[in-house]
């Protein structure tokens, strides 16, 4: 059956940092013909947003009262996923440490995630083809009616050692205390905590690698579909 053809699928992929996400994310969507959309980068965009107007990030109740001002587009091409905020392309700038090192109290604010939340269920509504949603609280708050879930997870050292990899000239150690902070942060908010729902597929990637993980999620959606 060729993919157009197929039946639309919802792929609901969450997971802390370094498990390998968004290449796993990116690569099924591509292969299977599905759109793709990384929350991630929409958290990470209304944080540039916050920090390029000068709003403090310290203080949840500036961050509340300015979270519907920003417009975020997101693009949901899995070969080129492009984000834009207030019409500027952001891509390369919400990816910078600084962005890093706040998303975590921004996306902790729950008039921030409703709006996000809002923004992510109607983008995954809109997809006619199906789509791949990769974050950490896809399965359990966005889209808990996805037709497939899958929580990724790795050891701790093995997700910094893929994250310093990518972030070149930073050493493994630092990187995993600071993947290690961002878990509590995300696992312990009062607002759509970083779990794993209930009926979602764990795999865990530490010994595997990323092709391997990618034939894996493949076959998981194929036989969802397939069951449709």
């Amino acid at each position: 059956m060729e993919n157009g053809a197929a039946q639309p699928v919802i792929v609901a992929i969450d997971g802390p940092s370094g498990t390998g996400k968004s290449s796993t994310s990116k690569a099924v969507a591509a292969q299977l013909g599905l759109s793709y959309l990384d929350t991630g980068a929409q958290y990470r965009a209304i944080t540039w947003w916050m920090v390029t107007n000068g709003i403090d990030v310290d203080d949840p109740s500036a961050i509340a009262a300015v979270a519907g001002k920003p417009e975020i587009v997101s693009g949901t091409d899995p070969s080129a996923p492009a984000i834009s905020v207030d019409g500027v392309d952001v891509s390369g700038p919400i990816r910078t440490q600084d962005v890093t090192s706040k998303v975590s109290a921004v996306s902790a604010v729950a008039e921030v995630r409703s709006r996000i939340t809002e923004l992510q269920r109607t983008i995954a509504a809109d997809a006619e083809r199906g789509i791949v949603v990769e974050g950490r609280d896809i399965g359990t708050t966005v889209l808990p009616d996805a037709d497939l879930k899958i929580f990724l997870t790795a050891t701790p050292e093995a997700r910094a050692a893929r994250r310093s990899g990518e972030l070149r000239g930073v050493d493994v150690h630092s990187t995993r205390e600071a993947l290690l902070k961002r878990d509590a942060a995300d696992s312990g908010r009062k607002t759509s905590p970083l779990a794993k729902a209930d009926d979602a597929v764990e795999v865990d990637t530490t010994e595997l690698t990323l092709p391997q993980v990618v034939e894996c999620v493949v076959t998981l959606v194929e036989e969802k579909r397939a069951a449709k």
